[in-house]
């Protein structure tokens, strides 16, 4: 398919993980595909001309400014944004009653913090165009408010509230905006999580297993395509049946 040709897409977080896999679904759909990371993103096979990567911290606003600039000039305005970028406290999470502060702030500048800031670069732009589609991370840990990851949760569940109050403000404009709350997925986070962690995500996880990346990529792409034009405000869990919405 190709139903993204011509269409510029931006994804922060991209370059690995979720994101890698979402920026290449994109690619592979005829999109043109910027993606904003820590680290670069090499083009997979055949789409090197409409793939652009910058490697940045996405919570440096000037830098995010700069790179948003360098984008829209290679390749035009974003139509979709795909705010993927968000990290739990990994190797630092904890209990709530022995956590610290630095790592709240930690979390919640990269989970939270990011998606407005990214989000108010962009959602102007698809406003005055009437049209355009935000896609949001959030977690199912969200929803489940799962043991040492308390601040993570608050964080992802900032994430929702504020998907629904920007889906009603764009919708009248042509613009979606939607979040996906993904459950158990193997990525290289899972390597910094905590076994015990891991282990109660999969036992409370009806489909019993770990899902790929790509899987939450499928989803991306289907928000951000013109089928879910009629697709706003919603908290989409991708999580084996571990929390019903």
């Amino acid at each position: 398919m190709r139903r993204f040709a011509g269409r510029h897409v931006l994804i922060t977080g991209g370059a690995g993980g979720i994101g890698g896999a979402t920026a290449r679904r994109f690619a592979e759909e005829g999109a043109r595909v910027s993606v904003l990371d820590l680290n670069a993103a090499e083009a997979p096979e055949g789409a090197e001309d409409r793939w652009l990567s910058q490697a940045l911290d996405c919570t440096d606003r000037a830098a995010l400014e700069a790179a948003i600039e360098a984008a829209e000039a290679a390749f035009g305005p974003v139509d979709i944004l795909f705010n993927n970028l968000g990290q739990s406290g990994r190797e630092r999470a904890s209990l709530f009653c022995e956590s610290e502060e630095d790592v709240w702030r930690f979390v919640t500048e990269i989970s939270l913090m990011s998606t407005l800031r990214t989000s108010r670069l962009i959602a102007p732009g698809m406003k005055a165009r009437g049209q355009g589609r935000i896609v949001n991370m959030s977690s199912d840990a969200a929803l489940s408010g799962d043991l040492r990851l308390a601040d993570y949760a608050a964080a992802k569940m900032g994430v929702i509230g504020f998907t629904r109050a920007l889906a009603m403000e764009l919708a009248p404009h042509g613009v979606t905006v939607n979040a996906v709350c993904p459950g158990a997925i193997a990525t290289e986070a899972h390597e910094r999580i905590p076994r015990e962690t891991l282990d109660a995500l999969v036992a409370a996880t009806p489909a019993g297993f770990i899902a790929a990346p790509e899987d939450v990529a499928g989803l991306v792409a289907y928000l951000a395509s013109d089928e879910a034009r009629f697709i706003t405000g919603q908290t989409i869990a991708i999580n084996g049946g571990r929390n019903l919405l």
